[in-house]
């Protein structure tokens, strides 16, 4: 029933539950419980930064909770020049710079693309030379135009009057 909801065929029903079999019993066994992170002083810091919540102190060669509650540890704790957290070749003092280098030059790059996409779409906004020379010529074709017209107008309206064939306003004013 509920595979027909689902819209799984029968291969995927058998798919689904040997997955879910494999997966119960890792999920119910218990792993032992961890060392707390001052087991590994006097240690290496590749061992004790095993656990992610632990910080390493190069300076005296401690192994401590991770300060959760702050996000820098406070130099009562460790320097940052010898605290190391995640990796053992990279100290807090590198780890900062280096992230805040690269967060500046994503915000500069970001700055950058946004000055670059606004200065575009002004300039296409705005005529290029040829499309204003195009116009320019166009306006110029059709005030000719109009002259000429004018101008055969008079003519024909000329020739009109000297044949007679000029309609009047008033067809009356004859008589």
């Amino acid at each position: 029933m509920a595979s027909a909801i689902l819209g799984l065929t029968p291969r995927w029903v058998m798919l689904l539950g040997a997955v879910l079999l494999l997966l119960l019993p890792g999920a119910s066994a218990q792993e032992p419980p961890r060392m707390g992170c001052s087991e590994y002083t006097n240690r290496s810091c590749e061992e004790c930064l095993r656990n992610v919540s632990c910080l390493w102190c190069n300076e005296n060669k401690a192994c401590m909770n991770y300060p959760v509650r702050k996000i820098l540890p406070p130099a009562s704790l460790c320097k940052l020049s010898s605290a190391r957290w995640g990796v053992c070749w990279v100290n807090f003092e590198a780890l900062i710079i280096t992230m805040s280098v690269l967060g500046g030059s994503v915000l500069l790059a970001i700055a950058v693309c946004c000055c670059c996409c606004c200065c575009r779409r002004k300039r296409s906004r705005k005529p290029d030379q040829s499309d204003e020379r195009a116009m320019r010529e166009q306006e110029e074709r059709r005030v000719r135009q109009e002259e000429r017209r004018a101008e055969m107008k008079s003519r024909h309206d000329e020739i009109r009057k000297k044949y007679g064939l000029f309609k009047e306003q008033n067809p009356y004013e004859k008589f």
